[in-house]
């Protein structure tokens, strides 16, 4: 049983930058792929971004292309994600999740049931 426990949400303004953090309980972590997905209030959860086992690719919304960096540190059991040029539409609950398979497919890596871990969640507001 893999346990994850995201950190570093919080408030910030528009424009500002923040990385959240996500740490595995277990060495499992390093089997899969990993990913961050968000929840804004009244919507449903959305992909975010993914990045396989060892790193060599990583996949974005188009929504976050271009400003958010995906990375991972297996030696640690963790996953980052960075964030910039924050916008109010950001805001959301953060969710770190992890796969027990290795996807190299966007389309794959991009959908919620490819992931078997989840964490609890960390908030994220952007204030405008």
């Amino acid at each position: 049983q893999v346990q994850l426990a995201e950190s570093g949400g919080g408030l910030v303004q528009a424009g500002d930058s923040l990385r959240l953090s996500c740490t595995a309980s277990s060495g499992t972590f390093t089997r899969g792929s990993m990913a961050w997905f968000r929840q804004a209030p009244g919507k449903e959860r959305e992909f975010v971004a993914s990045i396989p086992r060892n790193g060599d690719a990583t996949y974005y919304a188009d929504s976050v292309k271009g400003r958010f960096t995906i990375s991972r540190d297996n030696a640690k059991n963790m996953v980052f994600l960075q964030m910039n040029s924050l916008k109010p539409e950001d805001t959301a609950v953060y969710y770190c999740a992890a796969a027990r398979t290795i996807y190299y497919d966007g389309h794959l890596a991009s959908r919620d049931q490819s992931y078997y871990y989840w964490g609890q969640g960390t908030q994220l507001t952007v204030s405008s």
